[in-house]
């Protein structure tokens, strides 16, 4: 054991407020999940109020609210993901509408909301779903917990809400149909962007250096992801696959690099254009790819075992904000619970950030419910449009900051409860202001308190398996002649296990209470590492690709994506 682990714990980090409300550049994709909740939302909702029964609206956006989910997904992945995420919305509200039939104990109801929130929190994360994780998943559960409820009217209730989610599938997919390969093109053109920028980098090895090839490791790495997320080896895709290849290439070898060219590929990506050519002769690179696909997938369990402290942190966090909830009166403690469950990052720092965006954004929330609230009192088709207006508005804004989407999120929630019957305005914006800062106050609270001393440990696994993947592919250079795929294979081995690693470490860095980090051991390994990446690269650069087939100089293959 090094003597890092025997260390005695120590504060490692102040907990930050520079930055943590700035705000980011959108997303590339910001307007689809935009557009698809209010594709999703819309139709439900408005049959409901063509019918009289916008009370039945909650049950409808348990479904609809699935088509937030899954939007960076291959297509074939994300038909499969959309399903997981419905089975699991419809199997939490199952859960809450039969504990709110057999029971109002308003203790139990909450317990019964945190053990929820504690589970969907571990599946989300484990399953590394994406945005909006078990926000959405806790915010139906926990609010089904505390509607008047009958076992009889459960079966016709859970029916509305399958019903929406089969629409929200529908959504989800439909730009398929447009752009079948939208996703992998723009993974690709963001792991050849990254490559760019490193190899514009400056050459020297410090922090910033090592940030850069970082961000264009993981990036390279989600490229190939994206690209394996599915067996399908079309045309489109084997000509993504030797796009990343390149990416990989100015990875190993930045002063060699091209940026402008990579920049130049990115762009051609965009659309539904041709993909952009690079090189037809890196046969070993496809062995590989084939190798990978046939590989047998990681199973769940082994990925749930490191989430537990943030579980625990879950189900502890939102369980004592109900309560307190409880104890100050508030009629609606659910508030206090989801507040609580949107907290809980990977550490401590990240969880602060989203704590103090979490209370600004409900804040301001709330002052934007005052303001539209007489307009949606007006006429129920007005409420029904603004609430499609600040769905619309919190998945346009969110990506730029978390707090900027809470603007909108914060009074959709609030007029979401008015579908039932109208309110009063005063009583739920003091409501939900207790609730905000109870539900921050105490998660961040549950947060100290239970600290993940197990993330020096992760490190050390971490550690080891970028050890073990380095020495496989150290002895495959060392052959003469590597079975046919196999150090292409070796090489993204070694590339996740670099990307796991700085994704630990990053972690790890952000407890701020906990045992000192190995930082010599992580630049070692993640130095070493990477100089084994670039020798495989180089290795397959000169057995594999022709002379003749490595001036493309940016033409185009006649497939498009």
């Amino acid at each position: 054991m090094s003597s890092a682990t025997s260390a005695p714990a120590r504060r490692v980090r102040r907990l930050p407020l520079a930055g943590v409300l700035r705000l980011g550049r959108p997303s590339d994709i910001w307007f689809k999940p935009a557009l698809s909740a209010v594709a999703s939302v819309a139709p439900p909702n408005l049959t409901l109020l063509a019918l009289g029964r916008l009370d039945l609206a909650m049950y409808t956006m348990a479904g609809s609210l699935c088509a937030l989910y899954a939007h960076n997904k291959p297509y074939a992945a994300r038909a499969r993901a959309l399903v997981w995420v419905v089975l699991g919305m419809i199997g939490g509200l199952a859960v809450a509408l039969v504990t709110a039939s057999l029971t109002t104990n308003a203790v139990v109801l909450v317990t019964v909301g945190a053990v929820l929130a504690a589970v969907q929190k571990g599946l989300c994360d484990a399953t590394r779903i994406g945005p909006p994780g078990n926000v959405v998943l806790a915010f139906i559960s926990s609010a089904s917990l505390f509607a008047p409820q009958t076992l009889g009217q459960v079966p016709g209730h859970l029916a509305l809400a399958a019903v929406a989610g089969a629409w929200a599938w529908l959504v989800g997919m439909a730009p398929a149909l447009v752009r079948p390969h939208g996703p992998e093109r723009r993974a690709t053109a963001h792991a050849l962007n990254a490559a760019a920028a490193y190899a514009d980098a400056p050459r020297a090895e410090d922090a910033a250096h090592a940030r850069a090839r970082a961000a264009a490791a993981a990036a390279v790495h989600a490229a190939w992801q994206s690209l394996l997320a599915t067996g399908a080896r079309t045309a489109p895709r084997r000509a993504l696959e030797r796009l990343v290849v390149r990416a990989e290439v100015a990875l190993a070898a930045p002063a060699d690099a091209d940026p402008e060219r990579l920049r130049a590929w990115a762009r051609d990506l965009r659309g539904t254009g041709p993909v952009p050519r690079a090189d037809d002769a890196a046969v070993t690179e496809l062995l590989g790819v084939d190798a990978e696909l046939d590989a047998p997938a990681r199973p769940l369990w082994t990925r749930l075992g490191p989430l537990t402290p943030l579980v625990l942190r879950t189900a502890i966090g939102c369980a004592l904000a109900g309560y307190v909830s409880l104890a100050l009166g508030v009629g609606r403690p659910y508030w206090a619970l989801v507040t609580a469950a949107s907290l809980y990052q990977a550490n401590i720092t990240l969880t602060w950030g989203r704590g103090v965006q979490r209370v600004v954004g409900n804040l301001a929330g709330v002052l934007v419910f005052a303001a539209v609230v007489p307009f949606a009192h007006a006429h129920p088709a007005a409420l029904v449009l603004c609430c499609l207006a600040l769905n619309f508005g919190a998945e346009a804004l969110i990506g730029r900051n978390y707090w900027l989407g809470s603007v909108c999120v914060t009074p959709m929630a609030l007029l979401i409860t008015e579908f039932a019957r109208a309110q009063q305005p005063g009583e739920l914006i003091t409501e939900r202001i207790v609730d905000t800062l109870v539900g921050a106050l105490v998660g961040l609270a549950a947060a100290a308190v239970v600290t993940n001393r197990r993330a020096t440990d992760r490190i050390e696994e971490a550690l080891t398996a970028v050890e073990r993947a380095r020495e496989r592919a150290a002895r495959l250079l060392a052959e003469p002649a590597p079975a046919p795929g196999t150090l292409e294979s070796a090489h993204r081995v070694l590339a996740a296990a670099l990307v796991e690693l700085r994704a630990t470490v990053d972690a790890a860095s952000g407890e701020w209470w906990q045992r000192a980090l190995p930082q010599e051991r992580v630049v070692f390994a993640e130095r070493s590492g990477h100089r084994t990446l670039a020798a495989t690269v180089r290795r397959r650069e000169s057995h594999s690709w022709p002379a003749a087939d490595r001036r493309t100089d940016g033409k185009t293959e006649g497939v498009r994506g």
